[in-house]
């Protein structure tokens, strides 16, 4: 028994999409935030030299809450795919904006609104919320929630179009591209 519990223990610490909790991911992720938080407060304040102890002050602050309220978790943002995913969410989104107006204005086109579940593979989390946000800047589909199990309930414009498979192919290179592994499911 006693096995058991350190073997899942160690499966537990070695997942990459649990936080981090005083690694070398932490240190770097606090630095990156604190850098991100200084430099809104410089945009501000207009990098105003009376207000950079203010700044600092707040950015630490910033910081610490920040990663109490979303710990460090390990990326592998792979920059190549990031650009062709760009490129892809861009392509993506023009088409998707096209059709999205061309059914609004034309009335023979269907147009059958509604809601479908959509059975993610990414647990809970910082990456499965970053495929939601990335999802809901396209057109024709916006997650509103979860539903059950791991289930996402995602409303589109016409439920008759394989909405389901288009994310899967979605949230798969979307993963691709952040480094995120997906669960078997």
């Amino acid at each position: 028994m006693e096995v058991n519990g350190i073997m899942n223990s160690l499966q537990e610490r070695s997942n990459p999409a649990e936080p981090l909790a005083n690694g070398p991911g932490t240190l770097g992720s606090a630095i990156s935030r604190a850098a991100g938080f200084f430099g809104f407060w410089l945009v501000l304040t207009g990098a105003d030299a009376g207000d950079l102890a203010a700044g600092a002050l707040a950015a630490v602050a910033a910081t610490w809450a920040s990663l109490r309220l979303m710990p460090a978790q390990q990326w592998n943002l792979r920059p190549i795919k990031l650009a062709g995913f760009v490129l892809h969410f861009l392509r993506q989104t023009i088409a998707a904006g096209i059709d999205v107006a061309w059914r609004a204005l034309d009335p023979r086109l269907p147009l059958r609104p509604g809601f479908v579940v959509y059975q993610s593979h990414l647990p809970p989390g910082t990456k499965r919320d970053a495929f939601c946000a990335i999802m809901s800047l396209m057109p024709g589909t916006l997650p509103c929630g979860s539903a059950e199990g791991d289930g996402l309930l995602i409303h589109c414009l016409d439920v008759t179009q394989p909405v389901a498979e288009q994310l899967a192919a979605e949230e798969t290179l979307c993963m691709q591209t952040l480094g995120g592994a997906q669960r078997n499911g």
